[in-house]
């Protein structure tokens, strides 16, 4: 079946069940918020798995805190459908943009792209974030390289590469870009604790 609209992504169940009355959410142990189902059976409010994935790989889905497996579809439940909350509009807009960027083949290749300021956005938080492991090396130097063969076959020459090959050149950028990346998350988390000493140290004195 080719997936072409966010309807039939939502539909691609013809009857979404409702989740357990007296379940909650795995994640925030309380009542479901726009409670969505991952195609592993499990149910999460949809921002609590969203929020989930936002910590996962950048451009994987997420797998399922409950099962381990993969989360490529959240099928919300079926009166959310007619629901005018802002919130809620806004949260299941966000799900079908997750379930957009998860489909396979050529269709989910297409979609990928159409996604790419989001998948770049995502990558450069995961960069600065100073609790992740991964720096993405592998994935910023492909894309340094790409952009040097574009350079290279659209014949420009306003970059002064120094005697080094342009390839190099991109290529050295892109390190240096993940490494600069890093430090302002670092010095960002700093002033973050920072800020947050101060605002606790002031309710300390404070009088009563």
């Amino acid at each position: 079946m080719d997936v072409t609209t966010d309807e039939v992504i939502f539909d691609r169940n013809e009857a979404v069940e409702t989740p357990p009355e007296d379940d909650c959410c795995p994640i925030c142990f309380s009542s479901f918020t726009v409670p969505c189902r991952g195609n592993c059976g499990h149910w999460y409010c949809g921002s609590c798995i969203l929020q989930y994935w936002n910590y996962a790989a950048v451009s994987k889905p997420c797998k399922c805190p409950m099962c381990v497996r993969h989360i490529t579809t959240l099928s919300p439940e079926a009166s959310l459908q007619q629901r005018q909350e802002q919130e809620v509009k806004e949260v299941l807009a966000k799900i079908r943009r997750y379930n957009r960027l998860f489909v396979g083949g050529l269709t989910g290749f297409l979609q990928k792209l159409q996604e790419l300021p989001l998948l770049i956005k995502r990558l450069v938080w995961h960069m600065m974030d100073p609790d992740t492991n991964t720096l993405y090396f592998h994935e910023v130097r492909i894309f340094a390289m790409l952009m040097s063969t574009i350079y290279t076959a659209a014949e420009f020459s306003f970059i002064p590469t120094g005697g080094f090959r342009i390839v190099t050149v991109f290529d050295y950028a892109a390190i240096a870009t993940i490494l600069i990346l890093r430090v302002v998350g670092i010095y960002r988390r700093r002033r973050l604790a920072q800020r947050v000493r101060h605002i606790a140290a002031a309710g300390e004195l404070e009088p009563e």
